[in-house]
């Protein structure tokens, strides 16, 4: 196959989204996963106005699943190969961790995390036995830097970051480079319909009632800074026709300087800093 295979999990919105329309615009063949199908009419008319709908392969992929992830190991060997995978499928958990049930956490850890690495362990044989590929991991500024009333999401990109420099030297041997992408608060439905608050941090009876609202004015507040989602999508596409790429790539205005300074600051400092800019 002359063409080169994305995949790309969560891809019926957001960041998603664009990385395959992006993509399938530089002639990639697109295996645009997402749990459910029905979701795909946005991507799919987009894609056929802009012309490139045949490098774009919808696909129903649940990253939770054992047998879905089965089904998709069907659909790579049909394709034969697969060059680039691009773990993005995800959502926000949030609320105060004392409130959160355990099961909340599960389901986070099983969807931003695990879903990962299941994945991964699917398209890793195919890389390997062609002796080249590439698997770019969204994180998130979330991934370097904790935010309270996010925890279930902040745990999940911390685990994410961790694993990923694990495989990168463990398959750095086999000429598959893992990449971290780190973007800040970009406006995605990562944080309107991709954010699940749980339940208790909700009622007007939490005792962190108003510090979730604080927290939700300064997040809705600085989505639209770090800049346009598409800006995401198409810096993922020249990392992926990049020769060598690096671990990190920190993407959105002032989030690289955001995770330096809470590098470099004392941390009690830094707790002043963002409990200060809460208020």
């Amino acid at each position: 196959m002359e063409k080169q295979v994305v995949l790309i999990t969560g891809a019926n919105s957001g960041f998603g989204q664009l990385m395959a329309l992006e993509f399938a615009k530089e002639g990639y063949m697109v295996i645009a996963s997402m749990r459910d199908k029905n979701k795909s009419k946005q991507l799919f008319d987009t894609a056929t106005k802009m012309g490139v709908i045949s490098n774009i392969n919808i696909i129903s992929l649940d990253i939770t699943s054992a047998q879905s992830i089965e089904s998709l190991k069907i659909i790579l060997q049909k394709i034969g190969q697969v060059d680039l995978l691009i773990n993005n499928a995800g959502y926000a958990g949030a609320g105060f961790s004392e409130e959160i049930p355990i099961e909340e956490y599960q389901l986070q850890m099983d969807t931003n995390f695990f879903g990962a690495i299941r994945v991964t362990q699917c398209v890793l044989p195919f890389m390997r036995e062609q002796g080249k590929g590439m698997i770019i991991n969204m994180s998130s500024i979330s991934g370097e830097i904790g935010f309270p009333g996010l925890s279930p999401y902040v745990s999940s990109k911390f685990a994410l970051e961790g694993w990923s420099e694990a495989i990168r030297l463990e398959l750095a041997p086999f000429s598959i480079p893992v990449i971290l992408v780190e973007p800040g608060s970009f406006q995605t439905n990562i944080w309107t319909t991709g954010k699940k608050v749980t339940i208790k941090s909700t009622m007007s009876s939490s005792p962190y009632f108003s510090y979730m609202e604080q927290l939700d004015t300064y997040l809705q507040r600085n989505r639209k800074k770090d800049g346009k989602p598409i800006d995401v999508a198409k810096k993922v596409v020249t990392i992926a026709q990049t020769k060598h790429p690096k671990l990190r790539y920190v993407i959105g205005k002032g989030t690289r300087s955001t995770i330096l300074l809470k590098n470099i600051l004392p941390w009690k400092w830094w707790e002043k800093i963002v409990l200060f800019i809460l208020k």
